[in-house]
Parts: C-alpha cells; sequence; structure tokens
C-alpha cells in the first residue's frame, strides 16, 4: 500500500481517467488500490476497500473457486479475460449481485506482486443477450416453420428447427437453396413477382397458400406469411410458415360431409317427390280400377232384374257371370292392396309343406280357362306329375296366377301362353311365355316397380303392383324372377326357386 501511497498522486490521475473500475490486490488478495469507478460499482465510499480481503467483492458461492484461480493466475502471470468461458458476479456492500466482466493484469513493484482488475458492470449487456437468446428460443422452438431469406439472392440464410423437422433438409443444404426450390408451384420469374410489392414497400405483408416440396419428395399444403426485415444494410425476408394439412384435411371432411347430407336430403325430396307422385298415381288408379268393374257391375244387376220371364234365364246368367267376373277382379284387387300392406309391415307369415307341383299348376290354369280370349290357349306343362317342393303353397299359386293371368291379358286371341317347367341343380325354374304385346325395351328397367305400367298396356285393367307382389315374395324366399321380352313378339318370365334336391 505504501508503495501506492508514494505516488498515489500519479495512480490517483491516471485511475480516475479510466471508466472502468480498477481494483489492485497483493499476493494475499488484499485490495491495495481502488479508483473512484471502482468504489461507486460496489457502493464503497473513497479508500473503504484499503486493506480488506477481497472476498468482500465477490459472492459467497464462487470464494472457493476463486481462491484456486487466482493463486493459478499469479503463477502464470499473464494478461487474460478473468474467468473466460464463465459468468462472473460481483457483491455490492449492499449485498446485490451484479454480472461483471473482468480483465486481469499481474505486475510487479519492488520485487512485490500484484493483479490489477478492470472491472465492467456488465448487467445491460447481460439482459440485452438474455432478452436476444429468449427471443432465439422463440424463434427456434415454434411449433410453425420459419424461414429467413435474403431479400436479393433469395439464398436461405436461417431456419428454424420446426422448418427443418417438415422440411427434411438440413441448414447447410438449406443455405445453398431457395424458395423456388422448396415451392413447386413457383418458377423463379413468379416468385419475383409475388414478393415486389414487398420489397418495393407497396405491401407491408403478404398472405398466400401453396404448397411445399419436402427432401423426400413429399408435399403438404401450406399457408404462407412473409414479410421484410432489415439486418444492418441488408434486406431480408422473414417467411411464417404454417402447415395446413389438417386443416385442408378437416375442411375436405367437412365439404364432404356437406356434399354427402345434400346428397341424402336430394334422395329424400326426390323420396317424397316419388311417394307424392304414387299416391296420386294410386289415387287415380284404385278410382279407375274400382269404378270400372262397379260399373259393369251395376249395369248388369240393372239388366238381369229386366229379364223376369223364365225363357230369359239365359240372358240373366250371362249378366250374373259377368258380375261373378268383376266381383272376383276387384277381390284380386284388394288382395294385391292387402299383400302390399302385409309385406311392407313384415306380417308375412310364410307356411312350408311339401305338395306336387301339379296340384298348383291345375288350380291356377283352371280359373284361367275362364278368362281365356276368343281362340287363346294354355299349354300345359309337361313331366311334371313326380315333381314335389317344400314351399308356401298360397304363395305359388299367386306367383302363378298373376304371370298366367298377366299373359292372358296382354296377348291378343288366337295366341298361346306356353308353361313349362324343369329341376335343376337345387332348384326349380318356371317360365311363363307368351305371344304378346311384349314391353318396350326402354321401359323394361322399371317393370317390378309398383304402380307400375308400360304405355302399351295403358289400356287394359291392372294395378301394376302385381309383378312388384311377385318379385318380394320369391325374394324373401330365397328366390328370383328374371324376364327377357320384345315389342309385339312377346315375354317370357322366368321364377326360380330353391329346392333341397
Amino acid at each position: 500500500m505504501d508503495v501506492f501511497n508514494k505516488g498515489s498522486n500519479v495512480f490517483k490521475i491516471l485511475s480516475e481517467a479510466v471508466s472502468e473500475g480498477i481494483i489492485i490486490v497483493n499476493q494475499n488478495q488484499t485490495i491495495v488500490a481502488t479508483n473512484m469507478a471502482a468504489n461507486s460499482l460496489f457502493g464503497y465510499a473513497e479508500d473503504e476497500l484499503m486493506g480488506q480481503h477481497l472476498d468482500v467483492l465477490i459472492p459467497k458461492r464462487y470464494h472457493s473457486n476463486h481462491h484456486i484461480h487466482v493463486r493459478g493466475f499469479m503463477k502464470k502471470s499473464d494478461k487474460r479475460q478473468m474467468g473466460h468461458g464463465r459468468d462472473l458476479f460481483g457483491l455490492r456492500k449492499d449485498g446485490s449481485q451484479f454480472p461483471v466482466e473482468a480483465g486481469l493484469n499481474p505486475f510487479t513493484i519492488y520485487d512485490n506482486d500484484y493483479v490489477m482488475a478492470l472491472v465492467i458492470d456488465i448487467s445491460v449487456r447481460k439482459k440485452a443477450e438474455q432478452e436476444l437468446k429468449h427471443w432465439a428460443n422463440i424463434f427456434n422452438e415454434s411449433l410453425n416453420e420459419i424461414f429467413i431469406f435474403d431479400a436479393r439472392t433469395l439464398k436461405f440464410i436461417d431456419v428454424n428447427k420446426g422448418a427443418l423437422n417438415n422440411i427434411g433438409y438440413t441448414l447447410e443444404e438449406l443455405r445453398s437453396m431457395t424458395p423456388v426450390d422448396i415451392k413447386p408451384n413457383f418458377t423463379l420469374v413468379k416468385f419475383n413477382n409475388l414478393i415486389a410489392p414487398l420489397l418495393n414497400d407497396l405491401e407491408a405483408k403478404l398472405k398466400f397458400n401453396t404448397i411445399h416440396k419436402r427432401k423426400d419428395g413429399s408435399i403438404y399444403p401450406v399457408e404462407v406469411h412473409l414479410q421484410k426485415s432489415k439486418t444492418g444494410e441488408n434486406d431480408l425476408l422473414v417467411a411464417i410458415i404454417l402447415d395446413v394439412t389438417e386443416q385442408e384435411a378437416y375442411t375436405q371432411k367437412l365439404e364432404q360431409q356437406v356434399t354427402e347430407r345434400t346428397r341424402r336430403l336430394e334422395e329424400a325430396l326426390n323420396k317424397e317427390k316419388e311417394l307424392n307422385e304414387l299416391k296420386t298415381k294410386f289415387l287415380s288408379l284404385v278410382s279407375h280400377e274400382f269404378k270400372t268393374p262397379l260399373s259393369g257391375i251395376l249395369t248388369s244387376a240393372t239388366l238381369a232384374g229386366k229379364y223376369t220371364e223364365s225363357e230369359q234365364q239365359e240372358k240373366r246368367d250371362k249378366h250374373l257371370k259377368t258380375i261373378q267376373s268383376k266381383v272376383k277382379y276387384l277381390n284380386n284387387i284388394i288382395n294385391d292392396f292387402l299383400s302390399i300392406e302385409r309385406l311392407e309391415s313384415g306380417k308375412v307369415k310364410y307356411i312350408f309343406s311339401n305338395f306336387p307341383l301339379s296340384k298348383v299348376v291345375n288350380e291356377v290354369i283352371y280359373d284361367a280357362n275362364m278368362l281365356l280370349k276368343e281362340g287363346q290357349h294354355i299349354e300345359y306343362p309337361e313331366n311334371i306329375d313326380s315333381i314335389f317342393i317344400d314351399f308356401d303353397e298360397k304363395i305359388l299359386e299367386l306367383i302363378l296366377t298373376n304371370l298366367i293371368n298377366n299373359a292372358i291379358k296382354y296377348s291378343s286371341e288366337n295366341s298361346t301362353i306356353h308353361i313349362m317347367a324343369e329341376t335343376q341343380a337345387k332348384e326349380l325354374v318356371l317360365t311363363v311365355k307368351d305371344e304378346g304385346i311384349g314391353i318396350p325395351e326402354n321401359e323394361q328397367k322399371y317393370i317390378f316397380n309398383r304402380y307400375f305400367r308400360a304405355e302399351n298396356a295403358l289400356l287394359n285393367q291392372g294395378t301394376g303392383i302385381g309383378l312388384n307382389i311377385v318379385k318380394t315374395h320369391l325374394e324373401n324366399l330365397g328366390g328370383a324372377i328374371t324376364f327377357t321380352s320384345i315389342q309385339e313378339r312377346g315375354t317370357e318370365f322366368k321364377v326360380t326357386i330353391p329346392t333341397d334336391a
């Protein structure tokens, strides 16, 4: 201390001209000199630190390591930055701590070794570094992709971790690339035209959707937010990229749901419209089909009542037969409607039994003979006496009655209705073929629809539900019905019934 007192004026003049805090310690780490900047920095009055151990300026947690570092430094006696690579902290008189930077300079005077430390308070710098580190972490850890590239060369400068993970390239690879290299929908000219308003300060920000291509060749949809930035004299462009794969998938799913629901709604509306048309058609049909036979019954009953004489019995019988025929026709219509109701409500109960095919065929043909027109003939099937089947007898009768009666109705006089039966592997095939008016080709796809009647059959009586009932019963019982038809040449229906044989 005496050394510094002897030259105190010189030391004081020189040290006070320095803005850094100066602290000089001897080999025992005792403070032998300070300047005003150091006193102010640590909160001490002038000469208050003189003779105190250096530990008063160092937080306790660093004491043990600090002594080791100082002894090693004294032995080497070279200039160096104190605590290189480590954070250093000073301790003020009031107990507060602050980050410091210290340059150490060993020297010897009168055979005594000393160390002069130039101390700087780096609190402001540390705070700035922490803020910078914080923002760097935000940049790097962002879930969105962030690309920074040069506005002039378009070369990538920096890319965050989210972008590297998704795009698949390394930072070194990207620094030799431009945005055009990862945007397959853009050429260099197109991209330059896009960013021109941004570079010319006509726009503060650009937003657009495109696709990005990964290193592995896969592509994904993105939403790009692009804006200009600056570092020194260089213009940069910062692109924040949102991967909208899930958003687009959700949007697509939503659109599909809307499309599907719209389709279902349209189907429901069409079905409702179709049902309304069917109701209208049904009411018209019922009105017509009931009115015609009822008029015939009324006329025949009136005329029969006029023939009171015994010799007029033949005429009475003729009208009574007409009445019976019309009543049977009405009864068939009612039975058809009841069948539809039972089928739709699921109330149909099928009763299976084993019976000879000839029994049903004979009964149906017997009843059908009364409907034959002049010169019409039914060709009876051959070799059916030995055929027995397990089936619902009433349903088989309904099926054959419907097909044979239709054949008679839609065939002209002097024609033949052919009935055939043959057994095949585990099925019985029944065929009813006529030589009638046939079904127009453009209407054949509707033939099994309920209430449908072909244009060339509108003048004939009928409800248009018989074939629909036949097809429904057969499908319920594991059977099928098909047909072929040529207009003006006739129609052939084939009924397939499953058997155990």
